[in-house]
């Protein structure tokens, strides 16, 4: 039996981590299993958007120890393609974080594009207690998302961070009751489920390319270039003949 569950929900593609008496740690085949899965919904065309959650009480309680003490390079370069994979899927991600997000989990999450919160959550390093130095490109995206004090103070000083303190720190888009977590994500996902799916990929490959550019004036001249490409497309005019 599986590890991950994939389901497709009026243009919103569902990946459930689930194997809750574990708290859904990653091993080799459940990271193997997530890839297959955005795969597999990358592939519908409906799908606009994904949503990552957890099965049960957490979100994922980070790699698991007994496979981690034993692991070699190749063990955790799969296990870290799963995060890469996420960081660099084509469609917009959004982590609905349920419960505890514990180190290889933190970067799960920090791997999509929007995370939301329960107010169960707990995104929670937990590398410098076990103690272990951070992997998976922990440090870089923590540090690209709230900055370098908070990711000292989370990484370095072991500081977790509940839901509503994720919101405060740009970490959570937003902080809701645990109940409302899933409808809130897919709610949240509503404008883009609207969109044309080639539009949604071009702005989130602008987005990701952005830090690249040297300054206002080449990313004017991407945009340009992406922007004239929408207005020839016939879903953009065909919402203008409506507006008018």
């Amino acid at each position: 039996m599986g590890v991950i569950d994939t389901d497709c929900v009026e243009g919103i593609g569902v990946v459930t981590l689930n194997d809750p008496a574990r708290r859904n740690a990653i091993t080799v085949d459940l990271a193997d299993e997530l890839a297959d899965a955005l795969t597999h919904l990358e592939g519908i065309p409906s799908v606009r958007a994904v949503v990552v959650t957890g099965a049960g009480s957490a979100f994922c309680a980070g790699a698991d120890r007994g496979a981690l003490i034993h692991a070699d390079e190749q063990v955790l370069r799969r296990i870290y393609e799963a995060f890469l994979l996420v960081r660099n899927f084509r469609l917009p991600t959004v982590a609905a974080v349920n419960g505890p997000a514990v180190g290889a989990g933190f970067n799960l999450a920090l791997a999509c594009d929007v995370r939301i919160a329960a107010e169960s959550a707990v995104f929670d390093a937990r590398f410098i207690q076990i103690p272990i130095h951070p992997g998976g490109g922990h440090t870089w995206m923590l540090n690209e998302v709230v900055g370098p004090q908070a990711a000292a103070a989370v990484t370095l000083f072991g500081a977790a961070v509940d839901g509503a303190r994720a919101k405060e720190l740009g970490l959570a888009w937003s902080c809701v009751p645990d109940s409302d977590l899933l409808p809130a994500s897919f709610d949240f996902c509503r404008t883009i489920t609207r969109a044309p799916r080639a539009l949604a990929v071009q702005v989130k490959s602008t987005l990701r390319s952005s830090a690249q550019f040297r300054d206002h004036a080449q990313a004017m001249e991407h945009e340009l270039r992406e922007q004239l490409t929408s207005v020839r497309r016939p879903e953009f005019r065909e919402q203008f003949k409506v507006g008018r």
